[in-house]
């Protein structure tokens, strides 16, 4: 009886071949996808609340003629005890897309467990998502607290969170 040989140069020169042209020649797969980009590194600029620019938007900004974007006045109103302070909306620049920093009542913001702080970003992160902005949270201390950060490249928009947790001991970790 005669068994072919499997591993002759013939066959695995075609085999790497076929692999080969496959890998190149296939589209990728839809479970593929754009990443999400990280956070932006720009400082919280503060005096921007007092100060602001004709390029930013924050909770004092009121447009008489339109809707101001990003609106996030009734998010503020309806943040659970008053939580979300106040916020500056910068639009996209350059290479930086368009994000709003969300500036929190500090005091609030360490009484909440995990989930409500997650349940909180995810709320203002989405409506803040639908003018095409990213968010990240602050204190007044300009501690980064969390942020909401999307492709928008991708329809719909790939989005992440990430929340920097204290624990009890005041050590800080980030998830």
């Amino acid at each position: 009886m005669h068994i072919p040989k499997l591993c002759d140069r013939q066959t695995s020169f075609s085999l790497l071949l076929t692999i080969a042209l496959t890998t190149l020649l296939v589209p990728p797969s839809l479970a593929q996808t754009s990443p999400i980009p990280s956070p932006s590194s720009a400082p919280l600029e503060l005096d921007l609340l007092t100060k602001p620019k004709d390029y930013v938007i924050t909770a004092n900004t009121i447009n008489p003629e339109q809707l101001t974007v990003p609106s996030l006045w009734w998010a503020q109103q309806n943040s659970e005890k008053k939580l979300l302070d106040n916020w500056i909306a910068y639009p996209a620049y350059g290479k930086e897309p368009a994000r709003v920093d969300l500036i929190v009542n500090q005091q609030i913001w360490s009484l909440l467990e995990y989930i409500e702080r997650y349940d909180f970003v995810n709320r203002l992160g989405s409506a803040a998502r639908n003018f095409g902005y990213n968010v990240r949270v602050f204190n007044y201390q300009k501690e980064p607290l969390a942020t909401y950060t999307c492709n928008f490249s991708t329809s719909p928009a790939l989005c992440s969170i990430q929340t920097n947790v204290k624990n009890k001991i005041g050590l800080q970790r980030s998830w």
